[in-house]
């Protein structure tokens, strides 16, 4: 609890670290970067007011605040907090069934949603859920922005044809009733926005560091004063007050009206975290500065707190702003701060000025604005991706269109978390086989497995959500090749393991076993190991079933695979070890080796057993069923060579008045031989356990043939 507490104290005490060890060069360079960024949030601030159908006071209001509170409060440098296209067109979108644009209800509705918005940023970054971020994919955010821009866009309509259009963020009805109205634009309007418009585009062509929005807007309420456009009927902003942000009176105690703004709220807050972390982020990339995104929550949450609070309307995070903060030097957050003491200022220096603006003007600068919101090379990257993600961008933006904002902003989010859990619930699960340099594993549909084992990689958790998709894959898998009876699992995807994850993995084992097999895990992460420890799933499956993944192979070739089965049955030359073993089929029309079953089907002797009897009176007669070339190797001395497939299609040479003790490798050739020649009559047959590993364990004595 009290490391909660001193890191909650951290997250509220940003300034003081901020301001800790600030240096005069740093000053200098944030004086600088205030000052170009100020110059292009000015206007923005009132355009961005406009579009969201409130006075342009508020927006003038909630760019002193957030750009002052969030710079302080947030922990990126060049992040700047303030009125934006999209959370303008959202407020405008969730107020619009409330109240009428403009009237007192939604000015006092607007600064009510700012601090609602704000309490739950606030709250999730104390909560530390910086993290939820992460689960709202980049489809959702090009989606919607691309959306956003189009209706802001359409909205822009208004104040250029000076049309009487009814308030609505439907891009379709703006539409039908533009078409109604075209006979009535006013073509003064029309001649300064288009004007405007075609400034925003020439002038960053001519230098890419003027400021494009100010030119234009200063261009533009100068022509309109020489031409005395405001005397032909172009509106403009009027005047506007020359004091600080005063407090609003907001309605905290009106239950119902804090229920019909919840969703949007949410939204909003939403939204606006997701778009100011990834500006963040995105600056970052260019900047090198490590973030924190739960003290970005807190930044936002505050900013918006306070705009609301002083006569403000909801704010995010600015990309072009923020990018001009980076260009322009910026050192510091203050940098950021400094653009609001800019607008500030020009409040009472400049207000005589700022009353004639035309609102054509500051409508084409939001006309260019929206253009670039819609990021078509990200829109066409997504297209060419997964087509989950194209899905995604796809309805969002259709959403976006047709739709409120706040409903469209959620039915993204929860596309993008239903596709997460779609995947992460549906892991990959591979059968993969060695490439043709025997070094890597891969995914080989096309080739060929083994008879015997199956190797699969699991791409992903072995939690509750994801268990069923990989038992059913892998049962699917062993259904397919009924004689496989090993599996081993490569577990280095695995990060996480649950219950539910170990029981999928017991019904496995038991399938497994009952084939008269095994299964074998290999780079098990400690964490999943952790748990199926605590499960008793690592005493079920046996302490030498991990295996290390350089010998995995090896040590199953030599110690549990059939090699009966390897030399006999099978034409595919699958691993590595199976390069040199030689391939004899079976001749005369034998029936597979693979029809034995797995219990020996004579008496069985252990190593020592033997030894002791071929010391005695009457030994055995020793049969070495193996290959010559393993033969050769190392042999049991008193035993003589005779291979498998003679045994079963040859003549029956061996004497049935004398014990016959068969040996092989590992003892699964023995026992072929040993039923077959029960089968022709043989009584005495005996098997040594474990074949020649056991021998050569024992320590016991052995024979080479040079």
């Amino acid at each position: 609890m009290l490391t909660y507490l001193r890191g909650t104290s951290t997250l509220l005490t940003q300034p003081a670290r901020l301001l800790r060890g600030y240096s005069r060069a740093a000053l200098r360079a944030d004086l600088i970067a205030g000052a170009s960024v100020g110059v292009v949030l000015l206007p923005q601030s009132l355009a961005f007011s406009l579009l969201a159908g409130l006075p342009p006071t508020m927006g003038l209001y909630a760019a002193i605040l957030a750009s002052v509170i969030g710079a302080l409060w947030g922990s990126s440098s060049h992040l700047h907090s303030g009125p934006t296209n999209t959370a303008s067109i959202l407020t405008l979108s969730v107020l619009l069934p409330i109240a009428a644009p403009g009237s007192p209800e939604f000015i006092a509705a607007a600064g009510l949603i700012a601090v609602m918005a704000g309490l739950l940023r606030l709250l999730m970054g104390v909560a530390r859920l910086g993290l939820l971020v992460n689960f709202v994919s980049d489809s959702v955010a090009v989606g919607f922005t691309a959306g956003a821009g189009i209706l802001i866009m359409s909205n822009q309509i208004e104040p250029v044809l000076r049309l009487d259009l009814q308030s609505t963020a439907s891009l379709f009805d703006t539409l039908r009733s533009t078409a109604a109205q075209i006979g009535e634009l006013h073509p003064p309007s029309l001649a300064l926005g288009l004007g405007t418009i075609g400034l925003l585009l020439i002038l960053p062509r001519v230098q890419r560091r003027l400021p494009a929005v100010l030119l234009s807007v200063v261009a533009s309420g100068l022509a309109s004063w020489g031409l005395g456009m405001e005397a032909l009927g172009v509106q403009v902003l009027g005047a506007l007050p020359q004091s600080l942000p005063p407090l609003a009176s907001l309605p905290l105690l009106d239950i119902d009206l804090i229920g019909q703004l919840s969703n949007g709220a949410l939204a909003l807050a939403i939204i606006g975290l997701v778009e100011a972390v990834a500006i963040a982020r995105a600056v970052a990339s260019h900047s090198r500065q490590r973030l924190d995104s739960n003290q970005e929550f807190v930044g936002q949450g505050l900013a918006n707190i306070a705009a609301g609070v002083f006569s403000g309307y909801p704010t995010s995070g600015s990309f072009n702003r923020s990018a001009l903060s980076f260009q322009s030097g910026a050192q510091t957050g203050l940098g950021n701060a400094f653009s609001g003491i800019f607008v500030l200022a020009a409040m009472f220096l400049l207000t005589p000025l700022i009353a004639h603006l035309p609102r054509p003007a500051l409508a084409g600068t939001l006309v260019i604005t929206a253009y670039s919101m819609i990021d078509r090379r990200a829109m066409a990257r997504i297209w060419r991706g997964a087509p989950g993600d194209t899905v995604i961008m796809i309805v969002t933006l259709a959403a976006t269109l047709a739709l409120p904002l706040q409903f469209a902003v959620l039915i993204g989010v929860l596309m993008s978390l239903g596709y997460y859990l779609l995947k992460t619930s549906a892991p990959r699960v591979l059968a993969v086989l060695p490439d043709d340099t025997f070094r890597h594993w891969a995914y080989q549909p096309g080739k060929p497995g083994c008879p015997q084992l199956a190797v699969v990689d699991l791409l992903g958790d072995l939690y509750f959500g994801a268990a069923n998709h990989i038992e059913e894959s892998l049962y699917d898998m062993l259904a397919r090749v009924p004689e496989q009876r090993f599996l081993m699992l490569r577990m280095h995807s695995v990060q996480h393991c649950d219950i539910s994850g170990i029981r999928a993995m017991e019904n496995i084992l038991r399938i497994c076993r009952e084939r008269g097999g095994g299964m074998f895990l290999v780079r098990v992460r400690d964490p999943v190991m952790q748990v199926m420890r605590s499960t008793g799933f690592v005493q079920l499956l046996g302490d030498d079933a991990f295996l290390d993944e350089d010998e995995a192979l090896g040590q199953l070739f030599h110690h549990t695979l059939d090699p009966a089965i390897c030399i006999y049955e099978c034409e595919v030359r699958a691993f590595r070890e199976c390069q040199d073993l030689p391939k004899r089929g079976l001749v005369n029309g034998m029936v597979a080796l693979g029809g034995h079953g797995l219990t020996p089907p004579a008496p069985e002797l252990s190593a020592r057993a033997l030894w002791e009897r071929l010391r005695g009176a009457d030994p055995p007669l020793v049969v070495d069923v193996r290959e010559p070339r393993e033969y050769r190797l190392s042999h049991i001395p008193e035993a003589t060579l005779t291979p498998l497939p003679v045994i079963l299609s040859g003549p029956d040479d061996l004497p049935r008045d004398r014990a016959i003790t068969l040996v092989c490798r590992s003892g699964r050739r023995s026992a072929r031989a040993a039923a077959h020649l029960i089968a022709q009559g043989h009584t005495n047959i005996s098997i040594v356990q474990g074949g020649m590993l056991a021998w050569e364990a024992a320590a016991l004595l052995t024979a080479v043939e040079v």
